[in-house]
């Protein structure tokens, strides 16, 4: 029996991407991000850390670029890649679930005064936060974002395109007034980065989360953009997903945060 298959037809349903500079590319910004931010953690001029966020943001923009034009012009997600993609994006939020499990391992061996050079928590000096002020409206703007976005995802599978935009808009500018308050607490917070285990920590913990919800406000606009330009259909809508999941576990993280460092912890 011959085959029927085209020449170029693979005998797989896999997506074997072309070789791509970006995941060189990305590291090199990451690391360059990250070599800015101690450089000027200890005074330096923040060009270098500038420079590295651009790098990753250009990096980000080419990369989701190739991948939308993979799905929608190659048609090279069917439904077995999708399933790898749905699985990639699960074992990369268990990673991201490690990277803050650090964060708190390190805050809880201080705060229950494992560490014996520790005698009290917070340590003498430090005056912590107010819990029920910006930390706690953070957490409302946090959680309705996620409701957002649950009823972007209920209107996506209902045939609702109306709905979907209005829930990405919504969960775009809620998380970006989270960051802008974020900030604003930084600014006026009563201790330095510099001042002690307590500082470090929390610094570290809640300045990698507002990261995360960054990123997770560009994988949202992306989305929305996609979405304004047609989109995503009900039986097909991988990257909303992904973004989707993404959200909610930043949500879970700051709950952990706003629980043990900002109620617990002060």
């Amino acid at each position: 029996m011959s085959d029927a298959r085209s020449p170029h037809t693979p005998p797989h349903p896999y997506h074997l991407v072309s070789p791509s500079p970006w995941p060189a590319m990305g590291a090199l910004s990451a690391f360059i991000l990250a070599f800015g931010a101690v450089q000027w953690w200890h005074g330096s001029s923040p060009l270098i850390l500038a420079g590295g966020f651009l790098m990753v943001l250009t990096t980000m923009a080419v990369w989701w670029r190739d991948v939308i034009h993979e799905a929608n012009v190659d048609r090279a997600h069917n439904d077995v890649v999708r399933h790898g993609l749905r699985v990639g994006m699960g074992l990369f939020i268990t990673s991201e679930v490690m990277f803050f499990v650090a964060f708190f391992w390190a805050f809880f061996n201080s705060g229950f005064l494992v560490n014996p050079s520790i005698k009290q928590w917070p340590p003498a000096g430090i005056e912590p936060l107010e819990t029920w002020g910006i930390p706690f409206l953070n957490t409302l703007i946090l959680l309705s974002s996620g409701l957002a976005v649950n009823w972007a995802h209920h209107a996506l599978r209902n045939g609702d395109r109306r709905d979907l935009k209005r829930g990405l808009a919504l969960a775009v500018c809620l998380g970006i007034v989270f960051l802008s308050l974020q900030a604003y607490e930084y600014i006026h917070s009563p201790f330095g980065f510099h001042e002690g285990v307590y500082p470090s920590v929390f610094y570290m913990a809640t300045g990698f989360h507002g990261f995360h919800v960054f990123v997770g406000v560009c994988f949202l606009s992306v989305n929305f953009f996609r979405a304004l330009a047609g989109a995503f259909t009900p039986e097909q809508h991988v990257g909303f997903e992904a973004a989707a999941w993404y959200w909610h576990f930043v949500d879970v993280v700051w709950l952990f945060l706003f629980v043990w460092i900002y109620w617990w912890g002060a």
